[in-house]
């Protein structure tokens, strides 16, 4: 008796094209996935574009959480247990295509099918050490070091192949809650990294590979010099004698 041949799970085409409990949305930018206090009934796999994850405080205080970038999942939580809300919301950055999976049918295929579920397991432990490198960035660097670091992940700087230098538009006060400093400070810093010729933007910022400068440094030298020349300057003045008017 012939035993029939064991088909292999691609992951790939299951993660590209819509089927039972599953289809792919496109949002245009700004357009959201899903808000906070909704049902997370769902998983989005982002197929491309970028996207972003907000919380709101009672207050109304808004704070950017993290960037999401295309093989990336949005809204694992979901799964985690008994159907919840979800706790941020989802935003699209760029045109977004992404494909959305029930509950339901991504617990299924996780118990199902093992390739997935190493995959997706495989993120999940990726995800996790992010988010504990940027809560040792917000410990234990500073506002300009981490400016560099969001700059430098958002324009996929250590992932395979070329990084995507021109990073998508983004305003300053998404930049400053991402990094816990105010806009006037961000400002300050994308101006010294434009001078310096790190990065460069004319509506859309363009990140130079010069900017690891700034995470392998304490600091960029090109500014302690001009730190050290003000203080300098500074110093002079004030050790020079008054002048004395003769009659």
């Amino acid at each position: 008796m012939n035993e029939r041949p064991v088909i292999e799970f691609d992951t790939a085409a299951f993660l590209s094209n819509a089927g039972l409990g599953r289809r792919i949305v496109r949002l245009r930018a700004r357009e959201c996935f899903f808000s906070q206090g909704s049902p997370a009934d769902c998983v989005f796999y982002l197929q491309s574009g970028r996207a972003k994850l907000t919380v709101v405080s009672k207050g109304g205080k808004e704070a950017t959480i993290t960037m999401i970038t295309a093989g990336e999942f949005i809204g694992e939580e979901s799964i985690a247990g008994p159907m919840g809300l979800r706790m941020a919301t989802a935003t699209a950055i760029s045109p977004c295509s992404a494909l959305k999976i029930e509950r339901a049918e991504m617990i299924r295929i996780l118990h199902e099918e093992h390739a997935f579920s190493d995959m997706f397991l495989k993120f999940l432990l990726q995800r996790s050490l992010r988010t504990q490198a940027d809560l040792i960035d917000q410990l234990f660097n500073s506002s300009e070091k981490r400016l560099a670091r969001i700059l430098l992940l958002m324009a996929e700087f250590g992932k395979p192949g070329e990084p995507e230098t021109l990073i998508p538009s983004i305003t300053q006060e998404t930049l400053a809650e991402m990094i816990g400093t105010t806009r006037s400070r961000v400002s300050f810093f994308m101006n010294r990294f434009r001078k310096l010729g790190f990065i460069q933007y004319k509506g859309r910022i363009r990140v130079h590979r010069s900017l690891l400068n700034v995470i392998l440094h304490d600091k960029v030298p090109e500014l302690e010099l001009e730190h050290a020349a003000v203080n300098g300057s500074a110093k002079r003045q004030r050790v020079l004698p008054a002048k004395v008017r003769v009659r």
